[in-house]
């Protein structure tokens, strides 16, 4: 067990020569559903201090996308019994913040939840719900017999073409969701008209959080966002031959949304740079691939900064970076398995072109790195984790 005393002397330590920040994925790692995993409590009380301070920089990255960060916070505040603040969540979309160019466009949101206030807090200034295209075109959505119009509707007030498509996590009505982001895509934004016949170009389409599945309070995983991106790009691909393009796919395993998670490690340690991240999952498709992937990043950018060559990261369009310049990078990102949530080590691991087909939303040209699902570190809980990262950084000082 790791006295208090002995936490602040590594903390102290490290300030001089090492530098750590952690990044706990929430579904799986540190909660079950609305149950906090047991571990979880104990591993966090290890990184406060006596007045509950983080001894750490601590960010908490989870794809979850149909909350608000200020919600989000108060929630892990309550369960976990500690102060979070909204700027120590990462939530899948959070990186939009980032994407101005698409900021001033007409964008229609798909999701669940206050899809329209999380836009706004965003930065999208015009924004159109599924519900309010479904108002506006009642005729569109035929799949539920009972909610069919008897009459033919008339509208006063048209909705504007929409420009983009922002998916920022599993709707509830799947069906309805599915048809109209559909007839948005095939009409180039007016889903009242005809499909275009002779489509030049795709509809942009900033897509959040590519989990596949994900641990709540069943004993086995549940559909993520993920599964709903796959229904979408094969309904897609049957009806026009062509894959669905993403301009950005963001959440983990993104670049950019490890980028963002820094970032915010990096204020709460004063601005100083970090040397090493430890980044805590369950999931090996997103949080281990993502981690690193991270860590595969930095080792890049550390080479090319030494030869004074740029490095922009791959995946996510150049239009939607920070400047590297504005960016203080760590020396690496260590990536720690979990075996609380997804991951279960006496089952048997997809295939490599089915874990390629699900992470590469979008993107055919990239190929699955097996090597980038092999974690640093594979431990039993939270807790163990969190030992483990003390214990390398008290060999460090």
């Amino acid at each position: 067990m790791w006295s208090r005393g002995l936490l602040q002397q590594v903390v102290r330590h490290a300030s001089n020569i090492r530098q750590a920040g952690v990044l706990f994925d929430v579904d799986g790692v540190l909660l079950r559903g609305g149950s906090v995993i047991p571990a979880a409590p104990r591993a966090l009380r290890k990184l406060v201090d006596r007045n509950n301070k983080f001894l750490f920089p601590v960010v908490f990255v989870t794809n979850a996308g149909s909350c608000l960060r200020h919600h989000k916070a108060q929630q892990l505040s309550h369960l976990l019994d500690l102060q979070i603040t909204p700027e120590q969540v990462v939530l899948s979309h959070s990186p939009l913040q980032m994407m101005k160019s698409f900021h001033n466009k007409c964008v229609l949101v798909s999701g669940q939840g206050p899809v329209t206030q999380i836009a706004h807090i965003l930065g999208f200034q015009k924004i159109v719900t599924i519900e309010q295209l479904s108002e506006q075109h009642p005729l569109l959505d035929m799949v539920d017999h009972s909610r069919r119009p008897t009459s033919t509707p008339c509208s006063s007030q048209m909705l504007p073409q929409i420009q983009a498509i922002i998916l920022l996590g599993e709707p509830v009505r799947w069906e309805t969701n599915l048809q109209l982001l559909i007839d948005v895509l095939l009409s180039n934004g007016r889903p009242g008209c005809v499909y275009g016949t002779q489509m030049l170009a795709q509809m942009p389409v900033l897509a959040c959080n590519m989990d596949l599945l994900w641990m709540a309070d069943a004993p086995s995983p549940r559909f993520g966002h993920g599964i709903f991106l796959l229904c979408l790009e094969s309904v897609y691909k049957m009806l026009t031959g062509r894959d669905l393009e993403y301009a950005a796919v963001l959440g983990k395993p993104s670049l950019l949304t490890y980028q963002y998670a820094e970032q915010l490690l990096h204020q709460q340690n004063q601005n100083h740079k970090l040397s090493t991240i430890y980044a805590v999952g369950d999931n090996l498709m997103t949080d281990i691939y993502g981690a690193n992937l991270y860590n595969r990043y930095l080792a890049k950018h550390h080479t090319k900064m030494m030869s004074g060559t740029k490095l922009v990261a791959q995946g996510t369009g150049t239009q939607t970076m920070m400047a590297e310049e504005e960016l203080a990078f760590a020396a690496q990102c260590r990536s720690i398995l979990v075996c609380t949530g997804v991951y279960n080590p006496d089952s048997p691991l997809p295939g490599d072109q089915n874990v390629s087909d699900m992470m590469f939303h979008g993107c055919k040209h990239r190929k699955l790195d097996p090597d980038l699902l092999e974690p640093s570190h594979v431990v039993e809980d939270v807790e163990a984790a969190v030992d483990l990262m003390l214990q390398q950084e008290s060999s460090n000082t």
